[in-house]
């Protein structure tokens, strides 16, 4: 489509705040719409580009140079309409049915221009007739450091994120830990949505293999003293110094009810109701002995972060599926995914709405998957069908997980 895009270039080439592509030529494009964004990132002014889909958001940051190389090969030939934001002035371009280009400018007031006649048109101090002109305002540069809403704000005294290193004793966050504060903020959100619509406020919570337990503090400290909750948790693990150390770090910042305990998570027993089960990074089979006495004590919530999983990589193979197996790399990564689908499907079997999630961000760590399970009405079709899926997932690959033995030996 040819057609006389001087002005665009001209716009493009002052470097405007923000842009805006939108109503698609061709309505079977991936990307609904597009918009490029003028970011402060790390000290450098960027372009970030944010491409729609129906359901998900792509982003991708580009130099300020790279602008009219990105607007004009999609508009006007993917995107019809533009619109460019400057600091002084909004220009809108609109390609018709006809490929007639048209253009509006809005302006800021200067006493200057005047609407005339319909409003698609103005004139100026020379009475020549112009683009239609409106009155706006300006926007600032925004940054990529703009304040999110975290759950933990950064400037409160929480102790278990200066003893981390994550906060420095004021309170601010380690520029360093940036990422480390972000993915324990994911987590508490990740609680945070269902602990909000549980019914009980005084809750029971076990921590399988809590290791140094810095999550287990923090959400102790998030429960009690953010939330409010009257809360008695419990953390398990193998090693003796580590729980004693952490008895002795939960005395020092006063939590009375969060105790810690030398146990192994297979054959632990409780007396008390249990609300949650937290499991992170328990390593391999330790998972699914977890997530198997969760089930058996009625827990309400489910966290679980798996790691190390050995057992079905062990076991998988498949002569109708070899390609999937015959990759080393290719047939870990399945077994793990396979593992977690497993655990994920004999849960709803037992009446849990399960959820896999990513928990931090697969760059940091590929044991980025979070097996959520909260307990309620899960019809008797959907539970028989998630078993059917698993016993027909572990036939065609031969196979045995731990959670689904556990599981059928218990039905016995």
């Amino acid at each position: 489509m040819r057609m006389d895009t001087r002005n665009i270039l001209e716009l493009l080439n002052r470097q405007p705040d923000r842009l805006i592509l939108s109503n698609l030529a061709d309505k079977s494009h991936l990307y609904k719409k597009t918009v490029i964004q003028k970011m402060l990132l790390k000290g450098r002014v960027l372009y970030q580009i944010e491409r729609f889909t129906d359901k998900q958001v792509f982003h991708e940051n580009v130099e300020l140079t790279a602008l009219e190389a990105v607007v004009m090969e999609a508009f006007p030939s993917i995107y019809k309409q533009l619109n460019v934001f400057a600091p002084e002035e909004q220009w809108d371009f609109k390609v018709t049915k006809k490929g007639k280009l048209l253009s509006n400018c809005h302006v800021k007031g200067n006493g200057i221009a005047t609407v005339k006649g319909n409003g698609n048109t103005v004139v100026d101090e020379n009475n020549n007739v112009t683009n239609r002109c409106i009155t706006v305002e300006g926007t600032p540069l925004p940054t990529h450091n703009r304040k999110k809403n975290y759950l933990l704000q950064e400037g409160t005294l929480i102790p278990p994120l200066v003893d981390l290193g994550i906060f420095t004793k004021e309170g601010k966050v380690v520029r360093a830990m940036y990422d480390k504060y972000k993915q324990i903020n994911r987590f508490l959100e990740l609680v945070e949505d269902v602990v909000k619509d549980y019914p009980n406020k005084n809750m029971h919570i076990i921590d399988f293999g809590c290791g140094k337990s810095y999550l287990t503090f923090i959400l102790y400290y998030y429960l009690v003293e953010l939330k409010g909750y009257q809360v008695h948790m419990t953390g398990l693990d193998l090693k003796e110094d580590v729980i004693r150390k952490c008895n002795d770090t939960a005395k020092k910042y006063g939590y009375e009810n969060l105790r810690f305990e030398v146990g192994d998570v297979n054959g632990y027993q409780t007396d008390e109701p249990i609300d949650m089960v937290v499991t992170l990074h328990a390593c391999d089979t330790a998972t699914d002995y977890a997530l198997y006495n969760a089930i058996q004590w009625g827990a309400g919530i489910i966290l679980s972060v798996p790691c190390c999983q050995h057992e079905v990589n062990a076991q998988v193979q498949s002569e109708d599926l070899s390609l999937l197996t015959k990759y080393g790399i290719v047939k870990e990564r399945m077994s793990a995914l396979m593992t977690d689908a497993i655990r994920a499907n004999m849960l709803e079997y037992c009446g849990y709405k399960t959820q896999l999630l990513e928990f931090i961000d697969i760059a940091h760590s590929p044991k980025n998957i979070l097996i959520r399970g909260v307990k309620g009405n899960v019809s008797k079709a959907k539970r028989e069908k998630a078993l059917a899926e698993v016993e027909r997932l572990c036939e065609e690959f031969h196979v045995e997980q731990t959670l689904e033995r556990l599981i059928g030996e218990s039905r016995v």
